[in-house]
């Protein structure tokens, strides 16, 4: 496989969007509509979301989004890895870039909402090997049978944890 490459994207270019309605025709088919929190391009192009795609050889392979929830706590949106490409660490290149650009910008906390259906398991087993860990339900989620929440404190570069001037975000204490 050629380098991929991960970068800020349009969620409008076309083949984004392609894959983008085959995640949320796959969200819909795992889980109940009132627990499909993905987002669709409308809620990509939001001024609080930046949306990265990852790309090897110029065809898209995956793709994923930051949201900010408040200041220090940042959210991921809408992971999705094309079929074609999975198994060959390109979610777990998504997740890394996320996380470093999460840190960067100076977020504290970096959480996300999944299923807990077996679908979900390969996501599951992504975040927990990455450091995520079980919470409670944050921002505008509430509690479902359905959904997963994960949660996990960044750290500086140098491994050691980030301080801030203020209280720690609820989960972090």
């Amino acid at each position: 496989m050629p380098e991929l490459t991960i970068a800020v994207d349009d969620p409008r270019a076309a083949d984004v969007r392609g894959l983008l309605e085959r995640h949320l025709a796959h969200m819909n088919a795992l889980s109940p509509p009132e627990d499909v929190h993905a987002l669709d391009v409308d809620g990509l192009v939001d001024p609080a979301v930046t949306f990265f795609s990852a790309r090897s050889g110029g065809r898209l392979l995956g793709v994923g989004a930051l949201k900010q929830l408040e200041p220090g706590h940042a959210e991921i949106k809408s992971m999705h890895t094309a079929e074609e490409a999975r198994g060959r660490g390109v979610a777990r290149a998504l997740l890394d870039h996320l996380l470093r650009v999460a840190r960067d910008r100076g977020a504290r906390r970096l959480s996300l909402e999944t299923g807990s259906q077996p679908g979900f398991a390969p996501a599951r087993a992504l975040y927990a090997a990455a450091g995520f860990t079980p919470c409670p339900p944050f921002g505008d989620y509430r509690p479902s049978p359905h959904s997963t929440f994960l949660t996990r404190t960044l750290t500086a570069a140098d491994g050691r944890p980030r301080h801030s001037a203020g209280p720690a975000p609820p989960g972090d204490q």
